[in-house]
């Protein structure tokens, strides 16, 4: 199989909230917009990062899987989550599901919401403790 793209659809009953969310606090663009679904695209020096926003009621979806989406966390990797925390939260007025913090498995992170319910970890890569060192894989 040759892959050619990956991303995650999100089920939500919010899109028009959900598109202003991602739009506004994650840099993401509108690719392609119906009432139904919306395609975001966040392009970053040759990096492309994708995520899709889908009405869970649409006739797309198998009837037995039209839900919101429930249980997703969607983590985002940045260079500086303090600077994030602060533009988010601080002055942002974001609310932490997650406080800032360091943990011993090798992230500083917080966590937020989106309008959905989805949760938006975002996260600086630290070094780990020595017995979390130990699990990670170096090939």
């Amino acid at each position: 199989m040759e892959l050619h793209s990956f991303y995650p659809v999100l089920g939500t009953g919010k899109i028009a909230e959900a598109r202003d969310f991602y739009t506004h606090w994650l840099g993401f663009e509108i690719v392609f917009e119906a009432d139904w679904y919306i395609s975001l695209r966040r392009q970053q020096g040759g990096k492309s990062f994708e995520l899709a926003l889908l009405d869970y009621t649409h006739p797309t979806v198998p009837a037995a899987y039209r839900k919101p989406v429930q249980g997703l966390l969607l983590n985002f990797e940045v260079d500086d989550v303090d600077a994030e925390w602060e533009r988010m939260v601080v002055r942002g007025g974001l609310r932490p599901e997650l406080e800032i913090r360091s943990e011993d498995f090798g992230q500083r992170h917080f966590i937020v919401a989106d309008p959905s319910g989805v949760l938006i970890d975002m996260i600086t890569e630290i070094p780990p403790s020595a017995a979390y060192a130990e699990q990670f894989r170096t090939d």
